[in-house]
Formats: C-alpha cells, sequence, structure tokens
C-alpha cells in the first residue's frame, strides 16, 4: 500500500511521543541521566546567531540603566522572568515563600515604581540574591556568594539570570531522580502504551525489526534443527538419517528467536542494516557494550596467548597479570575494532617490556630471539576475527553473557568461563549491563 500521508500537526504529535518516550526511557535505564543545557559548537553559526543575539540584549540593557533617568523597559522584562524561575523552584509546601516572593515582587507595583523614577533595582535584587540563597542546592553557595560582591547593575541582572538558570537546571534533575523509583514502576506498561499509539499511526514502520527477528528466526531454526551428537542407542534409523533432519520443518520458540535476536546485536557490523527501530533508543548503549565486548575479547586472548608462551612461574608472579591486563586495556581504549590490529602492534611490544623485566626480577633468563618474535607474532594474529585464541575467548565470552539474556538466567552463572578469570569483574559488569537493557526491552 502507498506510504500513509501524515499532516503536520500529526508529525508534530508523533515527535512529541517519541520525545516524551525517549526520556522516560533515559531516565530508568541510565542511573546517571542529566537534564543538560542545550550547547552548540563554538563556531557553528547557531552559537554565533545565540552569541549575538545575547550581546545585542545585554548592551541594550547596560544603555538603558545608563541613561538619564535610566530606562527600567528590559530591567523590568528581566525581573518578571526571575519571579517566575524563583516560584518554580519553589516545593508544593513551599506556601509562605511563594506568597513573600509575589509580594517582593509584584510586577504591576515594580511598573509604577519605574514609571514614577522610583524603581530600587538594588533593593529588588537584594532580595532575589537572599532568595536564591535560601532555594539554591549547596553546589550553587559559592556562585550566588559572589554574584553578592557585583556592583554593576547590568552585570549583576545578568549573572543572576545565568545562574538561575543553573538553579533550574539542579530542579529539574533532582525532580528526575526523585521520580526514578515511581517511573520504574510504571514505566513498562507506559512505554507499551506509547509503543502502541505509534504502531497505529505509522503502522509500517517496523520493517526493520521484522528483518532483524526473520534473521534470528532462522538462526534459532537452524540450531534447533542440528542432530544431538550421540543418539540414544535403539533409536530409529530414519530419525537419524541425513535427510530426516532437513525435510523436518523445525518452529522455534518465540523466547529462542528473542534470545538469539539480543545476541546477534553484540555482532553489529557498522555496515549492516539500519538498527531494529524497537532498539533505537538503546542503541548507543548496546553499541558500547558490543565495543566493550570486543575490547574484553582482545585482552583476554592477549592474556591467554602470554600465559601459554611464559608459563605459570612467571604469570604467576604477583601484578604481573594485572599489568598486563591494564597497558593492553589502556592501548584499546577509544579504537574502534578496525583499529586492533596497529593498537595489538604496541600491545606485543609491551608485553615484552613487562615480560623481560619480570624475568630479570626472578633471576631467570632473558627470551631468546625467536621466543619473543614467537610471542609478538602470536599476540598480533590476534588482530584477525579468525584466530583461534580468539574465537575460543569470544565464543565463552558469548555464551557467559548468553545467561544475562535469559529472563532466568542472570542469577545462574555458577560457573566462571575457563580463561577468563583475569576479567571477570569487568565482565560481569559488561554482563548486569547488557542483561538489564535486555530485560526491560523484553518486557
Amino acid at each position: 500500500s502507498p506510504p500513509q500521508a501524515l499532516s503536520m500537526n500529526e508529525l508534530q504529535e508523533i515527535t512529541d511521543d517519541i520525545s516524551k518516550l525517549t526520556i522516560v526511557h533515559e531516565i530508568v535505564l541510565n542511573s546517571d541521566f542529566k537534564l543538560q543545557a542545550a550547547s552548540f559548537s563554538p563556531k557553528s553559526l547557531q552559537n554565533r546567531v545565540k552569541e549575538t543575539l545575547h550581546k545585542a540584549f545585554w548592551d541594550s540593557l547596560e544603555e538603558q540603566l545608563s541613561a538619564s533617568p535610566p530606562d527600567c523597559t528590559r530591567a523590568i522584562q528581566l525581573l518578571q522572568e526571575m519571579k517566575e524561575a524563583l516560584l518554580s523552584l519553589l516545593l508544593p509546601w513551599h506556601n509562605q515563600l511563594r506568597s513573600q516572593i509575589e509580594g517582593a515582587l509584584d510586577m504591576e507595583l515594580i511598573r509604577q515604581e519605574a514609571e514614577h523614577g522610583a524603581l530600587d533595582i538594588h533593593g529588588l535584587t537584594t532580595y532575589i540574591l537572599g532568595t536564591m540563597a535560601r532555594l539554591c542546592a549547596p553546589i550553587r553557595d559559592e556562585e550566588v556568594r559572589g554574584l553578592q560582591r557585583l556592583t554593576d547593575p547590568a552585570q549583576l541582572l545578568r549573572e543572576i539570570f545565568r545562574v538561575l538558570g543553573l538553579m533550574k537546571m539542579d530542579m529539574l534533575n533532582f525532580t528526575i531522580q526523585s521520580l526514578r523509583t515511581h517511573l520504574q514502576d510504571h514505566t513498562i506498561q507506559y512505554e507499551r502504551k506509547k509503543f502502541q499509539e505509534l504502531l497505529d499511526k505509522l503502522p509500517s514502520s517496523l520493517d526493520c525489526t521484522r528483518e532483524w527477528l526473520r534473521k534470528a528466526a532462522a538462526e534459532a531454526s537452524a540450531s534447533s534443527s542440528q542432530p544431538p551428537p550421540h543418539p540414544a542407542v535403539g533409536g530409529s534409523s530414519a530419525a537419524h538419517s541425513p535427510g530426516a533432519v532437513s525435510s523436518s520443518t523445525t518452529v522455534p520458540s518465540l523466547m529462542s528467536v528473542l534470545n538469539q535476536g539480543y545476541m546477534n546485536l553484540l555482532c553489529w557490523e557498522p555496515g549492516q542494516k539500519e538498527y531494529p527501530e524497537t532498539l533505537f533508543m538503546d542503541q548507543a548503549r548496546l553499541q558500547d557494550v558490543q565495543v566493550q565486548v570486543n575490547q574484553l575479547t582482545i585482552i583476554a586472548a592477549v592474556l591467554l596467548v602470554t600465559s601459554g608462551m611464559c608459563g605459570s612461574t612467571l604469570c604467576g608472579s604477583p601484578g604481573f597479570v594485572a599489568r598486563l591486563k591494564r597497558v593492553t586495556k589502556v592501548l584499546l581504549e577509544g579504537l574502534s575494532c578496525t583499529r586492533y590490529e596497529e593498537a595489538l602492534e604496541d600491545i606485543s611490544d609491551q608485553v615484552l617490556q613487562e615480560v623481560s623485566r619480570t624475568l630479570s626480577q626472578l633471576g631467570y633468563a632473558a627470551f631468546t630471539t625467536d621466543k619473543c618474535a614467537s610471542l609478538k607474532g602470536q599476540i598480533k594474529s590476534i588482530a584477525d576475527k579468525g584466530n583461534a585464541v580468539r574465537h575460543v575467548i569470544d565464543q565463552r565470552i558469548r555464551s557467559f553473557l548468553s545467561l544475562f539474556v535469559s529472563p532466568d538466567g542472570q542469577n545462574s552463572q555458577k560457573d566462571f568461563p575457563k580463561g577468563l578469570d583475569p576479567i571477570q569483574e569487568e565482565l560481569l559488569e559488561v554482563g548486569h549491563r547488557f542483561g538489564s537493557v535486555i530485560h526491560h526491552n523484553r518486557q
């Protein structure tokens, strides 16, 4: 069918719904989520326009207040906005303070005073600063005290306006923290409702999700169709004949399809089709997990290769493995998987240096040139995705992470995979992060 035509109002409604959905989702899944003031690149057109307009406003304010007699038009406009900002910082039970602010900043009275040349800007700003000191978070105390040292009226109004903006952001983020527990209890129902509303408006908006699930279903079906490695004795020969498995149609369970799909997200290639629409809000989170999994695979592979070459005596030396792990992690930090080859070149040099230093400290003979070359070559070869050690480590990590995908598997990690002990802490942290995102999306 042809694409559905949407009016501008409908598009705006959809955009607003997605925005609300994204904010709620982010608050619940990101414990560090905070609203921040919009910022532009210093050299961007938006920033130049903003700075030009702001400069024009504050220059005009200074010119008006310096006139004789002073023109208070812009100052009154600012006082109105400051009053609204102070009221927005109040909690529901601040009734007395609300009445005080309304009385002290009576805008009608302020306009009348300005008309008769009797407006006391210094007195009003002193009251505003005192109220700000009562309402601000401890982190803003020093800034508010700094405002009290300003004497130029235009500069003082400008700085009060700036700090009030920061205080409003503090209050918003305090409110978000306060709401988080409440939202966690209700966000699943809210997201389901919003998702259904969006789907009703845009019924053909899940093409990438369908493709993602089709691929997962095919893989889950192929996996469940594999014959058992040791057929039961006495079973029907027809049941285990080569044609029996391929001719039978295996329908995978919904749970197995979802699990396969979620695990596939950890192998998402940069040039692959677009992310499933149902996971757009978590794409950055999941890709960050993918990067960490790739890095942990390389770290564990480097440590395993080094251990195999150096033996238990050297690897058992206090701090040896920890130092290798630390230097490998530092050299991989911030790199995409396409740059692992050059990183492993540097890692192999650092590993050899650490090995030589530790051998010397323990009183052992240094490695021969051939052994050094062999160790360096094995470490560099980890860059190849087909490398046997890297493949084994990768399979063990993904198998372990699959426990976190299963609804009842997050508490069943009894035996940590062999060879991954040095990265146990990091892998558990990644697993819990991955599992929390998947658990929320599954619900």
